[in-house]
């Protein structure tokens, strides 16, 4: 059937037009149980009562399946079980969508891939046995050449259930764990060794011994057993490289595959010691050779024989242009002699002289399995970066090794040994084509007689002993930089060459490997390889063709018993997995709650239950789940169908309790749109059916009387209900008179809807799954008032808008607790009134908003007790109504003083406290650590301040943002937020009126008292109530805490007024903190704003100290040190106000410098100046005034500096540079040092730079220094690294652009010339230099972050390897 997109974007049958036709349901099966098929899609198109085995049926024909050997799942997600092939319910009964899309997965089944069906003309899946280009994977995944293989691995195809079933190839592939591509093509390649692959099966592990996780040749034998016998497509590798003592880390890192060929060889021949195995590296990979000079004049040779385990080819000869074009080439090259004459000539032990020689090695012997490494790895020295060489470089499939063996070398008579001639300390050419094996430090081989047995045996062997066979090539693809490794392998049993790229294995041919060669098709010329594919042989593998010991791979049958035992134990491992697996795949999972019946509480857990368990057995394993045994019998608990977001029950399961899960939730899905329930009910109730389609509604009873709001009362209606019928079914429920009721529905938050149109149904009035409503049943007139001004919406508009805040008082707040009055607890205990709350109909679900609801309730019932308080004092006539009140309360509470809307004033006795004990009020966390000031002192200070300054300015609290655990943090002001340019300055020295541009706005602290000086916060009346509260984790005895429940749209001023006979001072002694995550505090510092921004149980810490007023800025000061190793110093909190002089300002500074810092300073030996970061700008001159001539703003910083001298800035034309002198020959800098120029002038700054220093004005250089203060730089990188000297005639312009006060400058003598430093010299240097710089915070350029080296740890403890000489 055609099919066609609607404006939906989802595909529908063209066919369908008519609704009277049956609905059809489109199915669009994914096969992943195959690599060429995974990306192809079946599409069928069902009428809507096929049944699911129908399905299985059609997926069979059209995919060419058999029948029972695959199963469907739901797509795009892995671990969803099949649906059941047998069920004869219809699609859309089973969960199918009619008219959408519907996406299904056809995976293997039971880790077997799908049987082609055989009556199918047998092309059904012939493409998956054929080469084609198509089928066929090589290279690396999914481009080419992208720089680190953790993204060439991942094929959008990949997913679990694609590794679960083996390659049609008969292979098993390996997972990259990250960027083990390079361990994995090694793995392959010494699996597919037989000679390697049956002497490691024939070693046994003793487990007495050794542990068998850190034993490498234990988990190299499992791995090897795996990828022979296991059913999987591709297995971990994590097992390996745990045992070679890596952590995860190590996955992340790239590394070379040689050199893990060597790492890996050296570890096996270490744990191999004293077994049979103990020389097998060396009878397999082995070779010698011989490093010969030989003299030119005598005949005499000296000479040293060296082993090696592969063979570095160089591609393209250092300096040359074209790179040699094939192995052979580079093999000759390798042997051929070099001469050493002239300077090089060397030293004949026979002749007793310098001679004209020849240098050279020649191979005496070749391993049974010959490794060639062709060094596409290089050093660009134009660039000074590693580059990969791409140049083509060919390689036979058999090499004839026979012209690079020297059969003649034995039979020279001036052939001499020489075992200590020196020729290994000879500089040689070839020494860059060596590996490090060349050039051991092990003499054992030096000077062996070539004329033993074995090795006469070896040698001179018929030169068709020495025709190898190529079996391997191990693909580098990518840079220098990065890349992806695979492999391709030539299988021994069947001439099959195939490509194992990591979890992929699959045929390839000798076109694919001819691929590999690498370079274009073009000249070998020098830049041929920039424009070549980086996709080529990296390491190559060739076998001896020798009939007597080329060896077959075992099979299974002629395993030794060891390994039978392991493979037995590996396959019941791999059956119990696949058990397991089967067991998650049929399991329910999905979201149960709980709301605990003595903890009050919801409680969460995730319920995981087999489909086939029933209902009842569900509710049971639920029951012990939640912990509910000894707490309520299990016959008091059942499971219901519920939606925590909308905290709905959506149904109950009457009747169903043996029903399979796996029905009863609608199949096994890995997440569901619903959750599940545990409800819970005493013994003398009845559970109540829960119909589909019922909406529930949480009652909660209104008494206008007491002004009270009760705990829910849960009801269940149907939407189509109308408000009249609605209210008798409340009326039922809560007893309340239908007649005289009315109803209030809160659809969203605060938002409040009267329900008075009797005959309008409840979807109508926007009923939905869960709602609130509010009612209310009396005689009194509030009936007949408009809604708004209603008593009923009062009380409900305050009830959603009052918060619970917490509220951390000071340690030592005064002469507040006398004024607290206490109420005795309410009569009756918690647990009777909840029962009472409830009544014998309420259920679980009237429970899940109680905690909550309290809460409002307390803090209407605390208003109202107040407002009884009032009258009370008021009339002085006792009523009931607190105590009728209070019996409604659950909550013990203490009242608070009665803060009459008036009450702007306080007693005089508490002014009088609140000024007396005003000294105290700075935070102890932030005093500095050796000051102990007494109220005497503190008193002292006081009466020496200035009237301005007020009580408190000498003991400013440092808290405008602050950890409680770490003391204070800086913010750090903004680079531009009152930044002076250079605008300014030409303006000044143009002689025009020295003024700053200032922006007039407000400063983001509003006045406490508006012009009349009334309090704002008497303008409008809001709720407010606090009672002090225990905190278990409380800090101190003397700690303080406060409950406090306000109505949020109450102003900040407001607030604080209302907390002052708590705080024990006036508001505007006392600051407020809002706490956030992790203990961080912002004062809130804004008065005119209400606390909307705050939610339930946010945390306030109230801290003394002199609140700001308006035009008052709280400023932190930093002492500038610009010679010490840490320049910035954190000194002290102040306060700074519009108009102030920056003179005034520092007059209220030397106090409190004096008392917090212990500076004792003169008013002109230091000055004030712009802070940026950790820059110092510019200077602030004497007679500047704040928010006139200088912008400032909320947590501003600013630097102080001390002067050694008077204060030389006079004016805003100037300039203050700071200037250090770099000294070559000493290799050091000299102390920074201010100079002070009246322009900007280059010539000013020479001269003044000239006669500081005493360097001829002709000598001088300069250059200005980079990066943050106090631009450090390297003593090694100074001398080239700065532009020295630009040529420019001013200092505002590019590239100098100094503008501001504050910048560095460097200064030499371009005569001196730089210290000559010996290597050992720069090497310390280097090292101090490096230590110095980190200290500082500052990049280290050059001392680049090294390579991690490749190592593999024998026994928990890291062995040296051969790689590091």
């Amino acid at each position: 059937m055609e099919m066609v997109p609607s404006e939906e974007k989802q595909l529908v049958p063209k066919e369908i037009e008519s609704a009277a036709e049956e609905p059809r349901v489109l199915c669009i099966v994914q096969d992943t149980t195959n690599a060429k098929t995974v990306n192809e899609r079946l599409t069928l198109n069902l009428p809507a009562s096929t049944s699911v085995a129908k399905l299985y049926e059609d997926v069979a024909q059209k995919a060419g399946y058999v029948n029972g050997t695959f199963e469907l799942g739901w797509g795009n997600v892995v671990d969803m079980a099949p649906l059941d092939q047998a069920s004869e319910m219809s699609l859309v009964e089973s969960g199918f969508e009619a008219g959408k899309r519907n996406f299904l997965q056809l995976t293997d089944k039971d880790g077997e891939q799908p049987q082609i069906a055989s009556d199918e003309s047998g092309t059904a899946d012939s493409s998956g046995l054929d080469d084609s280009t198509q089928d066929r994977f090589i290279g690396p995944l999914p481009r080419d050449g992208t720089v680190g293989c953790s993204s060439d691995y991942s094929s959008p195809s990949y997913s679990y259930s694609s590794i679960l079933n083996k390659s049609e190839t008969g292979y098993v592939g390996l997972v990259n764990q990250a960027m083990t591509c390079y361990l994995n093509s090694l793995l392959q390649t010494l699996f597919m060794t037989p000679e390697f692959r049956n002497a490691l099966y024939k070693w046994e592990f003793e487990e007495s011994e050794e542990d068998p996780v850190t034993s490498i040749p234990y988990q190299l034998q499992r791995l090897f057993v795996l990828l022979q016998t296991s059913k999987k497509r591709a297995i971990e590798t994590t097992d390996v490289t745990r045992s070679f003592g890596w952590d995860s880390s190590e996955a992340w890192q790239q590394h070379d595959v040689q050199e893990l060929c060597r790492v890996m060889f050296d570890a096996l021949e270490q744990k191999w010691k004293q077994t049979e195995q103990a020389d097998l590296i060396n009878q397999l990979y082995q070779g010698k050779l011989k490093d010969y000079v030989r003299c030119l004049e005598c005949g005499y040779e000296s000479w040293r024989i060296d082993t090696y385990l592969d063979i570095p080819l160089v591609i393209r000869p250092f300096g040359a242009s074209q790179a040699f074009g094939s192995v052979e080439e580079a093999l000759q090259a390798f042997i051929q002699p070099e001469t050493l004459d002239g300077p090089n000539q060397y030293f004949c032990e026979r002749c007793k002289k310098k001679c004209d020689a020849r240098k050279g090695l020649r191979f005496l012997h070749f391993p049974y399995l010959l490794t060639l490494q062709l060094k596409r790895f290089d050093f660009d020295y134009t660039t000074m970066h590693r580059i990969k060489l791409n140049d083509r470089m060919t390689f036979p499939e058999e090499l004839d090794m026979s012209p690079f063996i020297d059969l003649e070398d034995e039979k020279s008579p001036q052939t001499e040994s020489c075992t200590d001639s020196g020729a290994e300390n000879e500089g040689s050419c070839h020494s860059d084509q060596m590996s490090n094996d060349f050039s051991t430090d092990d003499g054992v081989d030096e000077g062996i007689c070539l004329d033993s047995t074995s090795a006469t045996e070896r040698v001179l062997k018929p030169k068709s002993s020495l025709t190898f066979e190529l079996f391997s090539v191990m693909v580098h693809s990518g840079s220098a930089a990065g890349g992806h490794y695979y492999a391709c392998i030539k299988s021994f049993s069947d001439g099959q060459w195939y490509s194992f790229n990591d979890q992929h294995v699959s045929k390839i041919t000798q076109d694919d490997i001819r691929k590999t060669y690498g370079g274009s098709s073009g000249s070998r010329g020098y830049y041929s390889s920039a424009f070549a594919s980086s996709t080529n042989a990296y390491m190559l593998i060739y076998r001896l063709k020798d009939p007597s010991r080329n060896a077959k791979y075992l099979d299974v049958e002629d395993f030794p018993e060891h390994i039978k035992r392991l493979v037995q134990t590996e396959k019941e491992s791999e059956e119990q997995e696949k058990r397991q697996r089967e067991i998650e795949r049929n399991t329910c999972k999905i979201k149960l709650f709980c709301m605990h019946p003595f903890k009050m509480m919801m409680i969460e857990n995730k319920l995981e239950v087999h489909k086939d368990k029933t209902l009842r057995e569900a509710t049971e394993i639920a029951y012990k789940l939640m912990d509910l045994e000894g707490t309520v019998p299990l016959s008091c608990c059942r499971l219901v169908k519920y939606d925590e977001f909308h905290e709905y029950l959506e149904r109950s399961y009457e009747g169903e309790e043996d029903m399979p899960m796996g029905l009863l939730l609608g199949g096994v899905k890995s997440s569901y749109m619903f959750d599940l329930l545990l409800e819970t009910r005493r013994p003398d109730q009845v559970f109540q059916p829960y119909k589909p389609g019922e909406v529930m509604v949480k009652v909660h009873a209104v008494d206008l009387k007491s002004e009270t709001i009760s705990p829910p009362v849960s009801v269940r209606a149907y939407l189509n209900q109308t408000i009249t019928e609605f209210k008798q079914l409340i009326a039922q429920a809560t007893g309340l008179s239908a007649e005289t009721m009315r109803v209030v529905l809160e659809r969203c938050y605060n938002d409040l809807r009267l329900l008075y149109v009797p005959n309008k149904t409840l979807k109508a009035e926007g009923f939905f799954r869960s709602n609130k409503v509010f009612v209310e049943s009396s005689d009194s007139p509030d009936h007949q008032v408009t809604f708004t001004d209603s008593l009923l919406w009062k009380l409900l508009d305050r009830h959603g808008n009052t918060i619970r805040l917490f509220v951390s008082l000071p340690e030592q707040s005064p002469g507040s607790l006398a004024h607290r009055t206490s109420c005795p607890k309410v009569i009756g205990d918690s647990e009777d009134s909840f029962e009472g709350a409830k009544g014998s109909g309420q259920s679980v679900e009237a429970i899940l908003e109680e905690s909550t609801e309290k809460l409002k309730n307390l803090s209407l019932q605390q208003q109202q007790q107040q407002q009884q308080q009032q009258q009370q004092q008021q009339t002085t006539s006792s009523t009931s109504d607190s105590q009728k009140s209070s019996d409604h309360s659950d909550f013990e509470h203490i009242e608070s003083p009665a803060v009459e809307s008036d009450s702007a004033v306080q007693p005089a006795t508490q002014t009088t406290s609140g000024s007396s004990m005003g000294g105290t009020a700075s935070d102890p966390e932030n005093q500095f650590p050796s000051e102990e000031r007494s109220d005497s002192d503190v008193n002292n200070d006081r009466s020496t301040s200035s009237v301005d300054s007020d009580i408190l300015s000498s003991s400013h609290s440092s808290d405008t943002l602050c950890n409680a655990d770490s003391g204070p943090l800086p913010l750090a002001n903004g680079l531009d937020s009152h930044s002076i340019t250079s605008s300014r300055r030409s303006k000044a020295h143009e002689g025009k009126k020295e003024t700053w541009d200032t922006a007039e706005e407000d400063s983001g602290t509003d006045s406490e008292y508006d012009e009349n000086g009334k309090s704002k916060g008497e303008a409008q009346y809001l709720y407010f109530r606090a009672e002090p509260y225990s905190q278990e984790d409380s800090a101190g005895e003397n700690q303080k805490y406060l409950l406090v429940h306000v109505d949020k749209r109450i102003t900040l001023a407001a607030f604080k007024q209302n907390l002052e006979p708590f705080v024990g001072v006036t508001s505007t002694q006392f600051k407020v903190f809002r706490v956030y995550a992790n203990n961080q505090e912002f004062e809130s510092v804004r008065l005119n704003e209400t606390l909307s921004s705050f939610s339930d149980d946010n945390k306030i810490t109230i801290r003394l100290g002199r609140a700001l007023k308006k035009g008052e800025y709280r400023v932190k000061v930093y002492q500038l040190l610009v010679n010490d190793p840490e320049p910035c110093k954190f000194l002290l909190d102040t306060v700074f106000a519009k108009g102030m002089t920056v003179r005034q300002s520092k007059e209220e500074l030397l106090p409190q410098l004096k008392d917090q810092c212990k500076l004792d300073l003169s008013i002109d030996r230091f000055r004030l100046r712009k802070k940026t970061w950790k820059n110092p700008g510019t200077v602030f001159l004497d007679y500047h005034v704040y928010e006139e001539d200088i912008n400032i703003s909320s947590n501003w910083e600013v630097f102080l500096e001390v002067l050694e001298e008077p204060e030389r800035m006079k004016s805003m034309s100037q300039l203050a540079v700071l200037t250090r002198r770099w000294c070559p020959a000493q290799m050091k800098l000299e102390p920074f040092r201010e100079v002070v120029l009246e322009s900007s002038s280059v010539d000013e700054l020479k001269e003044k730079l000239s006669e500081m220093s005493g360097i001829p004005l002709e000598n001088l250089e300069f250059a200005k220094g980079r990066g943050t203060f106090p631009c450090d730089i390297s003593v090694l990188e100074i001398h080239q690294d700065l532009d020295w000297n630009p040529k420019v005639s001013t200092l505002n312009v590019w590239p100098l652009y100094i503008c501001d006060d504050g910048a560095v400058v460097f200064y030499r003598d371009s005569t001196e010339e730089p210290m000559e430093l010996s290597e050992e010299e720069r090497s310390e240097l280097m090292k101090k230099e490096s230590s110095r710089l980190l200290k500082t915070g500052h990049r280290v350029s050059y001392s680049p972050r090294k390579e991690k080296a490749l190592k593999i740890y024998l026994d928990g403890g890291p062995t040296k390897d051969s790689g590091q000489d």
